[in-house]
């Protein structure tokens, strides 16, 4: 059974499971990202490859803790998640998906995947160098640090529509490889969600939009990096207006508030 939940990293949640990760690191090495948790738009996400930056990283934050007036919040914790080293790469870039899921119930689970989607690319050319780990440019696909990079081009952004990436896999590796991967993913959404399924309060007057966001590997097979509640809907150009005016739209068909 566990088989089948085998698209989720490998992750740890610190400072809680620090003895666990650290034992994980010294018998696979590797690198790994950092994320805080409950932050948007890529805020304080960084990549580590040795034990001395997890060591660094908890001195700044039992110093931050000692500092912190009593009226402050506590520092969230982090997750740290083993990171996929070899991406599906369009035009030498790394990118990842946001697939928009809604679900009208959890008890039958009713699900649903909004058909247009769309490819967040970073804007500078994959590299798993040494000497490149601290550039989010490439490690990071969020829009909001894109959009800093100094060659980011407003005019073009750095989104596709899922229909032309699923266009693309199926001219470069075949129309059967393009449906099985979309197969994988619609299995990864509902599975993702039964393994909630018995926690979660079921309400039928209240419906959800979560916002996946999943990395294809070289062999393409799918990784779900993380599901946000509440994703954005806000519009960064017509390309964003459009999309997320579609799925709203088709949300709400589906939910029919006015009872038609």
């Amino acid at each position: 059974e566990a088989l089948q939940f085998d698209f989720v990293c490998t992750s740890y949640v610190l400072p809680a499971e620090l003895a666990l990760f650290q034992e994980e690191f010294r018998r696979v090495g590797g690198v790994w990202i950092m994320k805080p948790v409950g932050r948007a738009q890529g805020k304080g996400i960084f990549l580590i490859n040795k034990l001395v930056q997890i060591q660094s990283w908890l001195k700044k934050r039992e110093r931050a803790e000692r500092e912190r007036e009593e009226d402050q919040q506590p520092d969230q914790p982090y997750l740290v998640q083993r990171y996929i080293e070899n991406p599906y790469l369009i035009g030498g870039k790394k990118f990842d998906l946001r697939i928009y899921v809604m679900v009208t119930s959890y008890t039958p689970l009713v699900v649903y995947m909004h058909r247009n989607g769309f490819c967040r690319f970073s804007n500078t050319q994959f590299s798993m160098d040494a000497k490149d780990i601290s550039n989010m440019y490439i490690h990071a696909t969020n829009v909001a640090i894109q959009k800093t990079a100094p060659n980011y081009d407003d005019s073009k952004g750095c989104k596709w529509l899922l229909r032309n990436f699923k266009m693309y896999v199926g001219t470069q590796q075949g129309t059967e490889a393009a449906d099985k991967l979309f197969t994988a993913i619609e299995a990864l959404v509902v599975r993702s969600l039964m393994s909630v399924q018995k926690v979660m309060i079921n309400d039928r007057h209240c419906f959800e939009i979560y916002g996946y966001d999943i990395l294809i590997d070289a062999q393409l097979k799918p990784w779900l990096l993380e599901v946000n509640a509440s994703p954005s809907i806000s519009a960064e150009n017509q390309f964003d207006y459009d999309l997320k005016y579609g799925m709203l739209n088709d949300a709400f068909d589906i939910v029919d508030l006015e009872g038609r």
